[in-house]
């Protein structure tokens, strides 16, 4: 199996392991993320109990644990006879010196006991603090696990040493799946699948982008066909009402407004329904990157956040009757591969943001990365150091022509619409291509303050330095 990136993550649980005491760490993060993988990694040759959690009764959860754990110490008499309640477990492994507990998909446990929080807080405090036992929460459910465990209103709240928000593959990591692809080609696949390890290892490598689209997305038997679907109706209680928010984020209605009038929902639970959506990282609030109150700002838009459900609601969910009945090849013909580039522009522009936040411009390093926008004017690409009051203004383009001196004077007509800094700021100009540059642009470049990014030999250096 294939186990890319997470250094930083493996590194830090290593450490806490050589540290004397017990050690509470809380592990989260969107399904298929690699959570799990993470942790099995981390606890390969050292003991450990390591209990899954399901939707089933509390007895049936004390079995399993007991099951488990009688294994994992060769325990005939706890075979047979089993743990009443948890504080049994919890004195059991007390006594057994350095030993990993994990529990994973914990919000499992607190559905099926509400007072689970309470239990393992008085567990904690009463059994487990002061012995060497080097516990792990895992949870797929992120607001449940920044709600009962994270939180300030969770009985554990404080009890944690540490926490570990597991995120999606960056596109360099990601792109470590399929490391003799161009990346171009990759880029399709990242904006299709994004940085989600058990996506990404649907797709051959040695097969074309669209037939992995065809069998593996657009093909009813898939796993990836019905995931979406899946996480919404794992997740959450009314389902067919984020169904709707998430089909009016995809048909381009980015404001509250605009998705009520889409949805037909009211004004008074469209806040509740978005919020709960941006807790499980499927949508964001994105303001423009200048604004010095984000949270107050009126000119926040919501966007799907997940490359894969954006694919999803833009193609499979309103596509289904087609593949059901067989005619996935028009689905893909007439609808996918026309519109694929236009799909995977804004893509390209934000892996264009993450390597303005990775490399600065001229040993100058950006506090601030993101997109701008005003009734007049739109931006991709704007970077903000207050500290030296200097400003980047960014184009990017996803086009199979090269850039030329025409997109630097249009982004600086753009860039006299945004007021931070002035009137002493110092600019610089950055411009990202797909397909390289003129050279009437590359000279004028060199004259003046302007980056040029060439996408091809970026994606070169890149792969060198991996």
């Amino acid at each position: 199996m294939h186990f890319i990136d997470r250094e930083r993550e493996l590194m830090y649980l290593n450490e806490a392991y050589q540290r004397e005491g017990s050690q509470f760490i809380v592990i989260y993060g969107k399904r298929r993320v690699g959570k799990t993988e993470l942790v099995r990694r981390f606890f390969t040759g050292i003991p450990h109990i390591y209990f899954l959690a399901e939707k089933s009764s509390e007895k049936d959860q004390m079995v399993m644990l007991s099951e488990k754990t009688g294994l994992a110490f060769q325990d005939d008499f706890l075979l047979s006879r089993g743990f009443g309640a948890w504080r049994e477990f919890f004195r059991y492994v007390r006594d057994k010196g350095r030993i990993i507990v994990v529990v994973d998909e914990y919000p499992y446990l607190v559905e099926s006991n509400a007072a689970i929080p309470s239990i393992f807080q008085s567990g904690w405090d009463e059994e487990l603090k002061d012995s060497q036992v080097f516990l792990v929460l895992l949870g797929s459910s992120i607001g449940m696990m920044e709600t009962e465990v994270l939180g300030y209103r969770s009985p554990l709240f404080g009890r944690r040493t540490g926490q570990i928000l597991v995120e999606p593959l960056s596109f360099w990591d990601a792109k470590k799946f399929f490391p003799s692809l161009p990346f171009e080609e990759f880029l399709y696949i990242y904006a299709i699948l994004g940085g989600v390890p058990a996506y990404l290892m649907k797709f051959d490598p040695g097969t074309g982008l669209w037939e992995n689209i065809r069998k593996n997305i657009l093909n009813p038997q898939a796993y990836l066909f019905a995931e979406p679907e899946f996480i919404l109706r794992e997740e959450l209680r009314e389902p067919r009402h984020y169904f709707s928010i998430l089909r009016a984020l995809s048909l381009g209605k980015r404001r509250a407004g605009e998705i009520i009038n889409e949805t037909g929902l009211e004004k008074n639970v469209i806040g509740k329904y978005l919020s709960v959506l941006a807790d499980l990282r499927l949508i964001r609030r994105e303001v423009p990157v200048t604004e010095k109150n984000p949270e107050k700002s009126k000119q926040g838009i919501h966007l799907v956040n997940d490359h894969f459900f954006r694919f999803w609601f833009d193609y499979v969910f309103p596509g289904r009757s087609f593949i059901l009945e067989g005619e996935e090849l028009y689905l893909l013909d007439r609808k996918i591969r026309p519109s694929m580039d236009d799909f995977v522009s804004p893509v390209f522009e934000e892996i264009c943001r993450s390597l303005v936040r990775r490399r600065g411009a001229q040993e100058l390093r950006f506090h601030q990365v993101g997109r701008w926008w005003s009734r007049r004017a739109e931006i991709d690409v704007v970077a903000l150091n207050e500290d030296e009051n200097a400003i980047l203004l960014g184009e990017a383009k996803w086009s199979t022509r090269k850039v030329g001196t025409d997109v630097l004077a249009h982004l600086k007509e753009q860039a006299v619409n945004v007021e931070w800094g002035r009137p002493r700021r110092r600019e610089y100009y950055a411009l990202f291509s797909r397909a390289g540059f003129t050279g009437e642009l590359k000279e004028r470049a060199s004259r003046e303050r302007v980056l040029l990014y060439d996408f091809q030999e970026i994606c070169r250096e890149e792969h060198a330095v991996g």
